[in-house]
C-alpha cells in the first residue's frame, strides 16, 4: 500500500516511475488509472470514451424517464402529479449535477453524501451530464487528485531534503 494515498503499490505509480521509492504515489482514477499524471497510456482516448459513455447513458436515461412519463399519462393521473414528477426529476438532476461538479474540485463530507444518497439517485441524469462536461476538459476528478498529489510530493521533498544522512555519523562540535 502507498503511504500517502492508501492505494495498492502494484496499481499506483506509472511506468515511468515518477515517484521516488517510498515517496507518494498518484491515486488511480476510475477508467484512467494513473494515466492522468502524464496524460499517457491512451489518456485522450479514455477521456473521449468517458465523455461518449456518460452522454450515451444520459440519453438512454432520459428515454427511460420518457417511458415513465408516458406511463403516468396513460394511467390518467392528474396534471398536478405529472408536473410534480417532472419538477422532482428536474430539481434532483440539477442538485446532483451541482454536487457531482463540486466533487471534482474537493472531497465531499461522507455524512452529507449519505444524507443526499436518495436525492442523488433520483437525479442520476445530472451526475451523468456532469461527468460528460468534465470529461471534455479533463479526467473527472483529475484536478483534485493532481492538487493532492502535488502537495504530497512537495511535502515528501521537503521532508526528505532535510535529511543529511545518518545522524549518528555526524561530527559533534566541541
Amino acid at each position: 500500500m502507498s503511504d500517502e494515498t492508501g492505494t495498492p503499490e502494484d496499481q499506483a505509480g506509472s511506468a515511468r516511475g515518477e515517484a521516488a521509492p517510498g515517496g507518494p504515489r498518484p491515486e488511480p482514477l476510475r477508467f484512467f488509472g494513473t494515466s492522468w499524471v502524464h496524460h499517457d497510456q491512451g489518456y485522450a482516448a479514455r477521456r473521449a470514451g468517458v465523455a461518449a459513455g456518460s452522454l450515451a447513458a444520459a440519453v438512454v436515461s432520459c428515454l427511460v424517464l420518457r417511458f415513465a412519463y408516458d406511463g403516468l399519462r396513460i394511467a390518467g393521473t392528474e396534471s398536478f402529479v405529472t408536473v410534480l414528477v417532472i419538477v422532482m426529476f428536474a430539481i434532483c438532476s440539477a442538485l446532483a449535477f451541482r454536487n457531482t461538479w463540486e466533487g471534482f474540485g474537493r472531497r465531499h463530507d461522507p455524512q452529507r453524501q449519505a444524507s443526499l444518497r436518495g436525492l442523488l439517485a433520483i437525479g442520476f441524469v445530472g451526475s451523468l451530464l456532469a461527468h460528460f462536461f468534465r470529461a471534455l476538459t479533463e479526467a473527472p476528478g483529475e484536478k483534485l487528485h493532481r492538487e493532492e498529489y502535488e502537495k504530497a510530493r512537495e511535502e515528501y521533498e521537503r521532508r526528505s531534503s532535510r535529511r543529511a544522512g545518518n545522524p549518528s555519523k555526524r561530527k559533534r562540535r566541541p
